[in-house]
């Protein structure tokens, strides 16, 4: 028996007038989830504890098995470890997201998704100008980076810039024990990069600069117990996202790196479905993460969420089934999104979220509950504790 996850970030979301009423889930064409559904245990869960911010490191944590509540640390120190950045036991790793910012209010979060080959000169510049034995910085992917506070403060207030979007700084920035040298180098930041020849050339192009850094999401190093003792299979993640990666180095797992996999709607949605199958040549085990969904959600851009939930569905699902039926191999397969990324929000939503899970060996055709936001109301199976699906996976 092999097993796969596929995690379509963000992919939930809220009825929208625009689509009469329905969800882009709802609207999109979804031939594969449909087919899927009506042999499927179709239900709900929840992917964050109760009163949790429903972020990817925390819902990602939740399905993979492990408890927030017990494991979790902070988002920059689980993409601190995707990225293999040094941490002794009393560093703190923050997120450093490169923004764009007029300097009063947060009006993009991803730099209009800046590429990684853009970003990291400007990164290393604020690592030469306001780096040193203190605090480093650590170029990531696009406008996710890291910066580490040797022997740092890991207990100030801090907010995720796509959280208020389009919103004042004011009231927003750190607070707390360490604030005010995490807020100077902010501030000094934009200075820097402000007029920067990358977004200077960006400018002049009519897209976003990437103008200042925010940092948020600290904490220590995880420790989380490995993926084979615990759960007694082989497994890997395929991501474009570090946060993700992480989750998957801090437990051993293997890390599939596809190229063209971008984290963005132009991602490499074929390539990811078909490592994963090749993958599955020497795992028991794999997780197969989608950004392009939340990414969308996040730019409040309806188009780009609609097209990436379809290719989904067709490239990355289509592709697995069709791989799997190929193999002539039993697997078991579950399909949910981290948490709701709703267009109209451009932030995250609370609530749970609907599952899916396939057994080739043992159809389910009990239940002829929709696939999609709907299961949330009318599904009879509802998991309160997220971290019960890979239990459900492994051993239904």
């Amino acid at each position: 028996m092999k097993y796969i996850i596929v995690v379509p970030d963000g992919m939930a979301d809220l009825p929208m007038p625009e689509l009469d009423g329905r969800t882009p889930w709802q609207y999109a064409k979804t031939p594969n989830f449909d087919d899927l559904a009506n042999d499927s245990l179709v239900g709900a869960s929840m992917t964050a504890p109760h009163g949790r911010y429903p972020g990817s490191d925390i819902a990602n944590m939740t399905i993979l098995g492990y408890d927030p509540v017990k494991y979790y640390t902070g988002r920059g120190p689980i993409e601190a470890v995707a990225m293999q950045v040094p941490l002794n036991p009393r560093d703190v790793a923050f997120r450093c997201s490169l923004v764009y910012t007029d300097g009063e209010t947060m009006i993009d979060h991803s730099s209009g998704h800046i590429t990684t080959e853009e970003a990291t000169p400007m990164i290393q510049l604020i690592g030469e100008k306001l780096g040193g034995r203190q605090f480093g910085f650590y170029p990531g992917v696009q406008y996710r980076h890291i910066m580490a506070w040797r022997d740092g403060k890991a207990d100030a207030k801090t907010i995720p810039p796509h959280t208020f979007l389009g919103q004042p700084l004011e009231g927003r920035w750190p607070e707390g024990d360490g604030a005010e040298r995490l807020q100077q180098l902010m501030y000094d930041s934009l200075e820097l990069l402000e007029n920067h020849p990358v977004n200077v050339k960006r400018r002049d192009e009519g897209k976003m600069p990437g103008n200042m850094i925010w940092l948020w999401g600290q904490g220590y190093a995880p420790n989380m117990p490995n993926f084979l003792a615990t759960h007694g299979v082989r497994g890997g993640i395929i991501t474009a996202v570090d946060v993700v990666r992480g989750l998957g180095r801090a437990t051993g797992m293997e890390i599939i790196d596809v190229p063209g996999a971008t984290g963005y709607i132009d991602t490499n949605y074929v390539g990811k479905a078909q490592y994963a199958l090749d993958s599955l040549d020497r795992l028991d085990f794999i997780y197969v993460h989608v950004e392009a969904p939340d990414e969308a959600g996040h730019g409040g851009n309806l188009e780009h969420k609609l097209m990436s939930i379809e290719d989904i569905d067709k490239k990355v699902v289509g592709t697995l089934r069709a791989g799997m039926d190929k193999r002539k191999e039993e697997y078991r397969m579950l399909i949910i999104p981290d948490h709701k990324t709703p267009v109209a929000m451009r932030d995250h939503d609370q609530g749970p979220v609907p599952f899916l899970l396939y057994d080739s060996s043992k159809p389910n055709r009990a239940s002829h509950f929709p696939f999609d936001e709907r299961a949330v109301d009318e599904a009879t199976t509802q998991v309160d504790d997220g971290t019960q699906l890979m239990k459900m996976l492994l051993n239904a």
